[in-house]
């Protein structure tokens, strides 16, 4: 199972409303599937070129571990030369930073992640987890 286009554009689009709803700084949202293969992005106006990059590579790290990029954030602490190893082993795509969680269904399946690139950390991770929770899906 994967997450489908419509749950992705939907998510974007709620993740959004509440990063306008919070005033937050310009985003760029990136949804994977299940095989960490983008689904579809959105970036608002005004977002840096930096956006897209930094939102899929959230969005990869964490659907490839399965857990949010705030744990592989606080694993990578433990152990920083697996994580820095990890990151030149997927040339770049994989970073281990506050911002990113897995959606999942019912039945805890991994449908693929989202990761948000604009605010903090927190913030980022934030409006993912109100896009996850728009489609009824859950954020970990």
């Amino acid at each position: 199972m994967t997450i489908s286009l419509d749950q992705a554009q939907k998510i974007i689009t709620a993740a959004l409303a509440k990063s306008r709803e919070m005033g937050y700084a310009p985003m760029g949202i990136a949804v994977l599937d299940s095989s960490g293969n983008l689904k579809a992005f959105a970036s608002e106006d005004g977002a840096s070129m930096f956006r897209f990059d930094v939102a899929r590579a959230k969005a990869w790290g964490s659907v490839a571990m399965g857990v949010s990029s705030r744990v592989l954030g606080e694993r990578a602490k433990g152990n920083p030369n697996f994580f820095v190893s990890l990151a030149a082993t997927s040339e770049g795509k994989f970073l281990a930073h506050t911002g990113a969680v897995v959606i999942k269904d019912a039945q805890g399946r991994l449908l693929g992640s989202v990761g948000a690139s604009g605010g903090t950390g927190d913030e980022d991770e934030l409006i993912c987890m109100a896009g996850v929770d728009s489609v009824g899906l859950t954020s970990g």
